[in-house]
């Protein structure tokens, strides 16, 4: 299997910079997987959703975002 990018965050608190048509947001959660066309987010307790990778502008590791 080949290490992505989004690999590396898995089991990670990160803030996520996304964007959908004219908006940008901040979601704040944990990397749980990916497919090869988005990335399982947690969101709260228990509950993930997809997010596709053309969606994502950045990854932020959650604890340097509070500094």
């Amino acid at each position: 299997m080949v290490a992505t990018v989004y690999s590396n965050w898995v089991g990670h608190a990160v803030v996520l910079q996304v964007v959908a048509a004219d908006l940008r947001v901040p979601l704040r959660g944990t990397i749980v997987g990916e497919s090869d066309d988005a990335v399982r987010f947690r969101v709260g307790e228990g509950w993930d959703i997809d997010i596709y990778k053309n969606m994502i502008l950045a990854v932020e590791d959650w604890a340097s975002v509070l500094t």
